[in-house]
């Protein structure tokens, strides 16, 4: 039930189709009852969910990343047959890596890039904590995210292209990504 009423409250699944997703996920645990909606809506909002994440004063080492979610199966025929690419929502997470907890976290559309929401999910994880060092994969390397990481006085652990250029440019502390 705990699981369910934090479904609810991150993706705003109705409860009615909180049932079906119990009803699919009852195939692969063996003896999963399924409760029906007025149970799930009665037992979930007598639930007390916590979303505020960790709050400590020691310094914390963050890995950032996005993941894709599928809204609904409507037209899956029609994406498949003409290659459209539509019906997700990208979730942007940024995780305390020692605890495992995330510490700040934006739904976006499908077509928002990656390196577009880091300063906002570093802004949602220094409100509460002291981030130390910053992981993320190639989709944040740009200079604009170094130099806001150094600014913050973050550690920038982030893996650069390849072929990147080892001239500064602007941003010294990507030039020492690339170097290093």
């Amino acid at each position: 039930m705990t699981l369910l009423a934090y479904i609810h409250v991150l993706f705003h699944l109705p409860f009615r189709q909180e049932e079906g997703f119990v009803r699919a996920l009852s195939k692969y645990v063996h003896n999963l009852k399924v409760p029906d909606f007025r149970t799930i809506w009665w037992r979930t909002n007598r639930l007390d969910i916590n979303l505020e994440g960790i709050d400590t004063d020691q310094p914390i080492v963050v890995a950032i990343d996005s993941t894709g979610i599928k809204v609904s199966n409507y037209g899956d025929w029609i994406r498949k047959k003409w290659k459209v690419k539509r019906g997700f929502l990208k979730v942007h997470l940024a995780v305390d890596v020692n605890s495992k907890e995330a510490v700040s976290m934006t739904v976006t559309e499908e077509d928002v890039s990656d390196g577009s929401q880091a300063k906002d999910l570093v802004n949602g994880a220094l409100s509460k904590n002291n981030v130390e060092r910053l992981y993320g994969d190639g989709a944040y390397d740009s200079r604009d995210i170094f130099n806001f990481l150094v600014e913050k006085g973050i550690d920038p652990a982030i893996k650069v292209r390849r072929n990147s250029s080892g001239r500064a440019r602007g941003s010294q502390a990507r030039k020492a990504a690339v170097i290093a």
